[in-house]
């Protein structure tokens, strides 16, 4: 008796040859769940967007990679062959846009782990989860701060100029930590973080009136922005 196998024989087994049938039904009910649930995805983002400058494009791609996640997962879900053949052709996908705001990585996850939920059927908890998600990204995200903190950049003539406006600051401000220093023959340029009393910036004001000190420049800062 001839045990040997064959190549052809492995591509006839059955394992290869596994699939189940998606309904038309089951297909629509998904891409259209999954529509519905990007654009709540998509509304929450510009509910919650802080960063400093809003991308339509991103936005819609948040939409996008909802669609075309739940669409993969309904073709993995019914073809064993599909599934591994996509497994391989993903891996070899390179992304190299740069992420610029850190909440934009939690809903680039947010959209392809709805769309793996939906695809695979498990619509109660797509649909609960997101509800569940967006109301803590509204809460947290929107939560008003008064204790934010602010850099101030001063340009000095001299160590003088230097020394009256740091100390004047000093007992102006909450709390104050030089970041960085630059001295060139134009003068002397100084970054400082600061936390605010009160909220107030009038003192601004008066730090450019002190003698010695050419510009005064405050701007709100939330610790993204700087190296």
């Amino acid at each position: 008796m001839n045990n040997t196998i064959s190549f052809n024989d492995i591509f006839k087994s059955s394992f290869l040859e596994n699939q189940s049938s998606i309904s038309i039904i089951d297909m629509v009910i998904a891409l259209v769940l999954s529509f519905v649930v990007g654009l709540f995805i998509m509304l929450i983002y510009k509910k919650t967007f802080k960063g400093v400058m809003y991308s339509y494009s991103f936005c819609v791609s948040l939409l996008a990679m909802t669609l075309i996640t739940t669409l993969i997962i309904l073709a993995v879900t019914s073809n064993v062959v599909l599934s591994l053949g996509m497994v391989g052709a993903l891996s070899i996908v390179r992304f190299r846009s740069a992420i610029k705001e850190p909440l934009d990585i939690a809903f680039l996850f947010w959209s392809i782990s709805v769309g793996i939920v939906l695809g695979a059927g498990f619509i109660p908890l797509g649909i609960l989860g997101s509800l569940f998600i967006g109301l803590i990204m509204i809460l947290f995200v929107n939560k008003d701060t008064k204790d934010n903190p602010y850099i101030l950049v001063l340009s000095c003539e001299d160590d003088i100029s230097e020394k009256k406006a740091i100390e004047f600051t000093q007992n102006k401000v909450k709390k104050q930590v030089v970041k960085s220093k630059t001295v060139s023959s134009d003068g002397i340029e100084i970054t400082v973080e600061i936390r605010l009393k009160d909220m107030t910036t009038e003192f601004i004001n008066e730090v450019s009136k002190i003698p010695g000190i050419k510009s005064a420049v405050l701007v709100s800062y939330n610790g993204d922005y700087m190296g």
